[in-house]
């Protein structure tokens, strides 16, 4: 693959082309929403129905029957395959519904862009209300300074501390790393360019990602005291982790942080002495390290990006799982030099949200937005 990296505007292009579903046939292994042909989507009772898979589980695209009801009600709904199979007399829309579609259809064969209707999540998903915004974030593989060869505990690690941060923040949305990982391989990035400031722009624009979590780990180191013949051997074990918070917008590494236990705190016998002390090592390091950090995530200042603008439709890479809600107004920035914001263009007031974490909005006031303008919540308006 050439190692030159597209421009950033035609990633995000390409991620919306995707994400809205009718604008291309197929999507990256990387990406959670998926059209194509399911093994369920073959069966005779889903043959004229669209199959679409959302992490890695199918779903039925309807109509809602409830939609004539009142603005309030989407038009489209997303029904686990089983769910719908066992009920598909909910899912049927009434026959009046049915002629009517029949007979416009015969006027126009263009069917309306499913990105100007309002659709909901799966009814299987369930997505907390949260009063504040998340900042998005990724934490990447530790280096382990002790054991350079095995990546494995790096990613262990790494993976108890986002749990931890998780179990102490409402805040903080955290990205994959095995998906960003892939999505920088097919473009031909390496690891090695995680922090450099074209990588971290673009893991902005694309994923609305706010900052990267990087470390390296020393240990644990196990010290081992052997008893005599009627007494248990002890151990204790010590391990120390550094990391720093990177910013993807500036590029600047805003906060380094470290930690190590207290080594008389992990003081075991007996069996398995060795590998209880490491536990208690690690878990007492974290617990330091997930305290400060998610002090610092939370402190991040948010901010979202236009991914696409169709006309007077603006999409946006921030949506339910981040916390906007229909209503929202969001005040448009121009950027301005690199890791800084330019003029205020105007605002827009989100009118749907649709997808695992996409909206779309409209302009109320001010110039037409363009691709990559940034967004602030000005106000919150949305239910």
């Amino acid at each position: 693959m050439d190692s030159k990296a597209p421009k950033p505007h035609f990633p995000i292009f390409i991620f919306l082309f995707i994400l809205f579903s009718v604008f291309a046939c197929s999507t990256p292994s990387w990406f959670p929403i998926k059209k194509g042909p399911p093994h369920k989507a073959k069966m005779k009772e889903l043959l004229d129905k669209e199959v679409i898979i959302i992490d890695r589980q199918e779903y039925v695209k309807v109509q809602n029957p409830r939609a004539s009801e009142g603005t309030d009600q989407p038009k489209y709904l997303y029904i686990p395959v089983d769910e719908y199979l066992s009920k598909k007399e909910n899912f049927t829309l009434p026959t009046t519904l049915k002629e009517t579609k029949k007979g416009a259809s015969m006027v126009s064969t263009i069917p309306t862009p499913p990105s100007t209707e309002r659709e909901i999540l799966p009814t299987s998903i369930t997505l907390s209300a949260i009063p504040n915004l998340k900042r998005k974030v990724m934490v990447a593989h530790f280096d382990d300074r002790t054991t350079s060869t095995d990546e494995v505990f790096g990613d262990w690690v790494a993976q108890k501390l986002t749990q931890e941060v998780i179990r102490r923040s409402l805040q903080i949305l955290f990205v994959d790393y095995q998906m960003i990982k892939e999505f920088l391989e097919k473009r031909g990035f390496l690891l090695a360019d995680l922090e450099k400031l074209k990588v971290l722009h673009l893991l902005n624009e694309v994923f609305g990602i706010h900052a990267i979590v990087a470390g390296e780990l020393s240990g644990p180191y196990v010290f081992t005291t052997k008893g005599s013949k009627d007494q248990e051997e002890t151990s204790s074990a010590i391990i120390k982790i550094e990391m720093r918070v990177v910013d993807t917008f500036s590029g600047k590494t805003i906060k380094s942080l470290s930690a190590n236990n207290p080594i008389i705190a992990t003081k075991e016998k007996g069996s398995f002495s060795e590998e209880k002390a490491k536990g208690k090592a690690i878990d007492l390091t974290i617990s330091d390290l997930s305290r400060l950090l998610s002090k610092e995530l939370e402190e991040l200042d948010w901010f979202c990006r236009i991914a696409k603008v169709d006309g007077e439709e603006v999409y946006i890479n921030a949506g339910k799982l981040t916390g906007l809600k229909v209503g929202d107004v969001m005040e448009v920035l121009r950027p301005g030099a690199p890791g800084e914001r330019g003029e205020v263009k105007g605002k827009i007031q989100i009118s749907a949200i649709f997808g695992i974490d996409a909206s779309v909005g409209k302009l109320i006031q001010g110039k037409k937005p363009d691709e990559n303008d940034i967004l602030k919540l000005a106000k919150r308006e949305g239910s």
